[in-house]
């Protein structure tokens, strides 16, 4: 059976990355996220809903290369996720 070195290991990850954060219309997004976003111009700080982070995302996507394009798309599907989960009646 392999060993690990836990405290290597935990000291590889980031949690920061994924630390969610609240936005003024109370939208949550991960460090990363929003690290994104701004990289792209995207302003999520003036969406009030998910959604609307989507629409924009959606409308700048065909004018950025492939790799920009898969960046987005990944902040994309983590949105619609969350989205999806949150405000959907079970």
């Amino acid at each position: 059976m392999k060993e690990y070195n836990i405290e290597e290991l935990l000291n590889s990850i980031d949690f920061e990355k994924n630390r969610f954060h609240q936005t003024k219309n109370h939208l949550f997004l991960t460090t990363s996220e929003i690290e994104i976003l701004k990289r792209y111009h995207i302003d999520y700080e003036n969406c009030a809903t998910e959604k609307q982070i989507l629409q924009r995302i959606e409308a700048i996507i065909p004018e950025l290369d492939d790799q920009e394009q898969e960046e987005l798309d990944q902040v994309s599907m983590s949105i619609a996720e969350r989205d999806y989960y949150q405000n959907t009646n079970k």
